[in-house]
């Protein structure tokens, strides 16, 4: 029986040869077919340098949030939100979401002694307006990041957040949207200029319409898709330049496509999921996960096949047409005190990193992406987790890894050949460095492979490791295992910790 055994490896390690010296691919020395680890270093495709985005809500009394980051008393953002997030360092931020579909912007710029509080209407409380418009694009200058603005799209349609209950107007139509485009960008624009603002404040981009889709009682698809062309003709005619995304969820996509797509340059669709809906006994949700930690990995390992469900389905209907995804908000939605304290544990955080595998794989299509709220004192669903009212504000596993994946991508996407069972990987390529980003989905048990790029020889390689107890939670700056350690590649044999998530850069020949 072990002759037998050689003599077929034989002959197959013959085959792997002239297969070789046929294709020009240099076979593995070394690794079983179960441990081999092999990437195609040809580019498939360009990825998007805003798949690591950021997203900014007043969210009132449910979560401090951008009251919070503010210092009333000197009237700046905290220092420390600021150090935190350029550590973060988001390609992109957003403003806006359900709150923009009762905000009037004029409101909330100007002298700020002249500015006009509001009801949130959604999340409670009385809006300041202390922050607003010039504030926002400060923070985002700050911190060198894009800012995306959600204009007020006629409410998206909905009567109850048209007037608030004393009988406030809170719709806002295309000509104000016009006007604030012409606001930020305009050189000359009269009323910024008498707010003692000699520069343009330039947002690049805008979104119109937020979840428009996913009320009965707002815009049906055919409404929204002409309102769409009508702002977005408003918005340009101030600035030519905009990159506008238009509201595509709910199968809108193709139809917002047809009607207003010479106007739009993204599509825009959210998700905000719990993986185990109608699952009574899932053990995410509450304080449940803490009881059988087994349990609870197992189900979050397997939470991002919901996510690749709905961003396959988003870029099914949107291929061929020309314009790409914009992924402006998601995130977990698991029951629980805080949106489930759960999502400070490493687990949820290995958890995240698969869903950036999967932004990646889906990056032909998929083009501003997040996974995560931006700011706040209390949801886990936060990237940026405030303590008040003192204590430095610090990151949560979401932005520790969409920051580690930041860090180390390539520009172009590549194939990988062969992935060892229990990980998850994908690679990219930036001139002659390509990294993998490779997750141990093993909560317990180390995984041993064999590296190799395909018609390539590795010159040199280096791996960043983040990985510590799955049940390790962060509830505070410190202490902070989260922060990756480097080590050396030394031949082509490496070990993937249990529970760990790595980039492993190649310099290749």
């Amino acid at each position: 029986m072990t002759s037998a055994i050689n003599r077929r490896q034989l002959v197959k390690a013959a085959g792997a040869g002239i297969a070789a010296a046929l294709t020009g691919v240099k076979p593995l020395l070394s690794g079983t077919p179960e441990s081999v680890l092999s990437v195609d270093p040809s580019p498939r495709f360009d990825l998007s340098p805003y798949l690591f985005m950021q997203f900014m809500e007043p969210l009132g009394t449910t979560d401090g949030s951008v009251a919070a980051a503010w210092d009333f008393k000197t009237n700046r953002w905290r220092p420390d939100v600021v150090q935190v997030t350029q550590e973060l360092a988001p390609t992109m931020i957003r403003w806006g979401g359900c709150f923009s579909s009762y905000y009037r912007w004029k409101e909330a710029v100007g002298p700020r002694d002249q500015r006009t509080p509001m009801i949130n209407l959604l999340w409670g409380g009385i809006e300041a307006n202390q922050v607003g418009t010039a504030e926002f694009v400060d923070f985002c200058r700050q911190v060198k990041a894009d800012p995306l603005m959600s204009v007020n799209f006629e409410s998206d349609g909905r009567e109850g957040w048209m007037k608030d209950p004393f009988g406030s107007v809170r719709c806002g139509d295309a000509r104000e949207a016009g006007e604030w485009v012409d606001y930020c960008n305009n050189p000359t624009n009269s009323l910024r200029l008498s707010h003692g603002r000699k520069d343009p404040l330039r947002i690049p981009f805008w979104q119109i319409g937020n979840e428009t889709s996913y009320s009965r009682r707002g815009f049906d698809c055919e409404t929204a898709a002409a309102k769409t062309s009508e702002f977005a003709k408003s918005m340009r005619k101030a600035d030519p330049s905009i990159k506008i995304i238009g509201w595509g969820d709910s199968g809108w996509a193709k139809r917002m496509i047809e009607v207003a797509g010479e106007q739009l340059q993204y599509i825009a669709i959210h998700h905000m999921f719990n993986p185990d809906r109608g699952q009574k006994d899932s053990p995410l949700q509450g304080t449940e996960y803490r009881k059988d930690p087994a349990r609870t990995w197992a189900h979050l390992m397997k939470a991002y096949k919901v996510h690749e469900q709905k961003i396959k389905n988003a870029c099914e209907q949107v291929k061929g047409l020309g314009i790409p995804l914009a992924l402006t908000e998601c995130h977990f939605a698991l029951p629980g005190r805080n949106r489930c304290e759960v999502l400070s544990s490493w687990a949820a955080g290995v958890a995240y990193a698969r869903f950036m595998n999967v932004h990646l794989r889906y990056g032909q299509l998929l083009k501003i992406g997040t996974l995560a709220d931006f700011c706040g004192t209390r949801w886990q669903v936060n990237a940026v987790m405030i303590p008040v009212p003192g204590g430095d504000a610090f990151l949560m596993p979401v932005a520790k890894v969409m920051k580690f994946y930041r860090e180390h991508m390539g520009s172009s996407f590549l194939q990988v050949r062969h992935v060892p069972d229990g990980l998850d990987v994908t690679a990219s390529r930036r001139d002659n460095v390509i990294t993998l980003h490779v997750i141990n989905t093993k909560r317990q048990r180390s995984i041993t492979v064999d590296l190799g790029v395909e018609g390539h020889k590795i010159q040199s390689g280096r791996i960043y490791e983040m990985a510590a107890d799955p049940e390790f939670e962060v509830i505070a700056a410190v202490p902070d295992p989260l922060v990756p350690k480097v080590k050396q590649l030394d031949g082509s044999n490496w070990t993937f910790l249990a529970a760990s998530v790595s980039a492993v850069e190649l310099v290749v020949a």
